[in-house]
C-alpha cells in the first residue's frame, strides 16, 4: 500500500516536470542512448525522470547546474538500472558536480599504516553510503570510441557496494553463478594484465588492473559504451554482465523489466 502511495505520488511529481521534450534533447546528445528503442526507450526516459526526482543534484564550488546537465547525468546513471529498478541504487542521495576534476578532502592510509593527504584530482568518486561525485568535464567525455564513461564507472561502484564493499562481486541475481562470475572476470584479469606486463594494447582503460573493484566499472563502462569491442575482446566477461544488467546493449535489448 505505501509503495503504491510513494508511485502515485511520484508520477504526480513527473508531470509537473514536464522535462519530456528537454529528455529528448539531451538523451540525442549521447550516442548510447540511441540503442534503446519503443518501450526501452521509454523506460530509459521514466527511469532517467525519476533519478532527478529521487536524487539531489549539489553544485560543487561555483558551478551553475542546469536542468539539462541533471538529466544528461541522470540518463547515464538510468541505463545500467535499466533492465533491473531505480532501487539498486538506494542507500545514498547526492550527486555532486563540480566543474572540472576535483581533489578529494579527507586522508587516506596505507599498506604502511602511512596517512596520506588526498591531492590527487578525480575525475569522479562514490562513497559507501554517500554520494556520487563528479566532474562535469569528464561527464561530457563520454560517448566516445574508447568505452568511458565517469557516470556508469561510479554508478556501477554504487552497484558493487550493494554486497561486500567495492570489490568486483555485486549481488548476483539467483539464476546466476558466483563460480562463473568468479572465473570470468578473474581470467580477463590474468589476460590483461598479461597484456599488459608484455606492452601489448589493451582493449579497456588500464585502470581496470587497479582492482577488482576498479575491474569491474572499467568494464562495466565499455560494456555500455562500447559494447561491441568489449564482446569481442572479453567475451566471457560480457556475458556475465548481460547477465547482471539484464540487457544486451548491442541492441538495446532488455531480458528483464522489474519496477522502477
Amino acid at each position: 500500500m505505501l509503495r503504491r502511495l510513494l508511485r502515485w505520488r511520484e508520477d504526480r511529481a513527473l508531470a509537473r516536470l514536464q522535462l519530456e521534450e528537454e529528455w529528448e534533447a539531451v538523451a540525442g546528445q549521447w550516442p548510447p542512448a540511441a540503442r534503446y528503442r519503443g518501450a526501452a526507450r521509454t523506460r530509459l526516459r521514466d527511469t532517467a525522470l525519476r533519478f532527478v526526482l529521487r536524487k539531489q543534484f549539489v553544485p560543487g564550488a561555483d558551478l551553475q547546474l542546469t536542468d539539462s546537465m541533471r538529466m544528461l547525468v541522470a540518463t547515464m546513471a538510468a541505463v545500467p538500472v535499466l533492465g533491473l529498478d531505480l532501487d539498486w541504487y538506494r542507500g545514498w542521495s547526492s550527486v555532486v558536480i563540480y566543474e572540472t576534476a576535483f581533489v578529494p578532502e579527507g586522508e587516506w592510509e596505507d599498506e604502511y599504516g602511512i596517512v596520506h593527504a588526498a591531492q590527487e584530482p578525480l575525475s569522479g568518486e562514490a562513497w559507501p553510503q554517500g554520494p556520487v561525485i563528479l566532474s562535469w568535464d569528464d561527464v561530457l567525455a563520454a560517448g566516445g570510441e574508447e568505452g568511458y564513461n565517469v557516470v556508469i564507472h561510479e554508478m556501477a561502484h554504487k552497484l558493487d557496494m550493494l554486497a561486500d564493499g567495492p570489490n568486483g562481486a555485486p549481488p548476483l541475481h539467483r539464476d546466476m553463478s558466483p563460480a562463473q562470475w568468479q572465473r570470468a572476470f578473474t581470467e580477463a584479469w590474468e589476460q590483461l594484465n598479461l597484456a599488459a606486463e608484455q606492452d601489448r594494447p589493451l582493449p579497456l582503460d588500464p585502470y581496470a588492473l587497479e582492482d577488482s573493484g576498479e575491474f569491474f566499472a572499467v568494464t562495466s563502462e565499455c560494456f555500455f559504451e562500447a559494447p561491441e569491442r568489449l564482446q569481442a575482446a572479453l567475451p566471457e566477461v560480457y556475458a556475465q554482465l548481460s547477465a547482471f544488467y539484464r540487457q544486451d546493449p548491442r541492441s538495446g535489448s532488455l531480458r528483464s523489466v522489474g519496477t522502477f
